[in-house]
């Protein structure tokens, strides 16, 4: 997509680097891609990902509970729990509205009990019990 770019960096040496191979040379493409004197808005966010396995281990239960129950994907679901829970970006790009989702392997503990709490929620909307 022409316009947005999203990476996780990590400090090291004093710099912000790229965690994954490739995501420099997007991020340098994106550079590219923007017209000079465009300005271009950036938000960061410290992520210690300090979620727990226990917490991953239930929310993934309860999407797969509830994509069985009431007949969608558990990518479906996950999208719509996450959703609920807070962990997606909205942004308007040129009359667009392009949307960015949290990894749960990238959430706090408290955004993986939002998480949870979401399944639960929406469980109880369709008759599914997650308690």
């Amino acid at each position: 997509m022409k316009g947005i770019f999203n990476s996780y960096l990590k400090k090291q040496d004093g710099k912000l680097i790229h965690t994954k191979t490739g995501e420099e040379a997007k991020y340098k493409e994106f550079v590219n891609s923007v017209d000079e004197g465009t300005v271009v808005d950036v938000f960061m966010e410290v992520n210690t990902g300090t979620g727990t396995l226990a917490q991953l281990a239930k929310v993934h239960k309860c999407i797969r509970v509830l994509a069985s129950d009431i007949g969608y994907t558990f990518d479906e679901i996950k999208l719509l729990v996450k959703d609920r829970a807070g962990l997606v970006t909205r942004r308007s790009v040129k009359d667009k509205e392009y949307m960015d989702w949290k990894s749960f392997g990238n959430c706090s503990s408290e955004e993986l009990n939002l998480a949870i709490q979401a399944c639960i929620e929406i469980g109880d909307e369709v008759g599914s019990n997650l308690r």
